[in-house]
């Protein structure tokens, strides 16, 4: 009687974790009713719990359910933070190749700077433009023999001709002088 009346005021969970109070509301109820006949209780014990299978199954269930959820959240973390690093990974590559084109160019503006100025001192009669449109058109040249060199390159349409090269080393010119500003 006094387990039929303890018993359904708890979750079944705690059930299981307060079977220790249970005996002890037992082990009183057996007393108070026992020690008239001249019997001492001396421990009362609860050895197992056993609710019906259908309960058992829910149980089994929720615990598995719980036990995915914890799962997923932690394959999403871990997905997240592999996400992350690749990510900051990816930054750092950008930013280090950016560095690198950079020092690049600063390299070429100043190799043309140093040929140019060599040049012009030791060919008497030239100007440095005149240096520079041909180191330029030169440039130009080993550009269109890469491209065409090259298996993978596909169709390019350069306008090619004596006032498109002008052109070319004129806009050359502008974006090296513009590299050269902004350094």
């Amino acid at each position: 009687m006094v387990i039929r009346a303890t018993v359904p005021k708890l979750n079944l969970d705690n059930v299981f974790e307060q079977k220790s109070e249970i005996a002890k509301a037992v082990e009183d109820e057996l007393e108070q009713a026992l020690s008239t006949c001249g019997f001492e209780i001396v421990q009362t014990l609860i050895v197992d719990i056993e609710p019906n299978e259908h309960v058992k199954r829910a149980m089994n269930e929720i615990n598995a359910a719980a036990r995915l959820r914890v799962a997923a959240n932690e394959k999403a973390e871990a997905e997240k933070i592999i996400q992350i690093k690749r990510a900051e990974g990816e930054a750092e590559a950008k930013y280090l190749s950016g560095l690198g084109i950079a020092r690049q160019r600063q390299a070429i503006v100043d190799g043309l700077r140093d040929s140019v100025l060599g040049f012009s001192g030791n060919v008497p009669g030239t100007s440095s433009k005149d240096v520079m449109d041909m180191v330029l058109i030169t440039q130009y040249f080993d550009t269109i023999k890469e491209i065409g060199a090259s298996n993978k390159s596909s169709a390019v349409f350069v306008p090619h001709g004596p006032g498109a090269v002008r052109d070319i080393a004129q806009q050359i010119r502008y974006g090296m002088l513009q590299a050269s500003l902004s350094n």
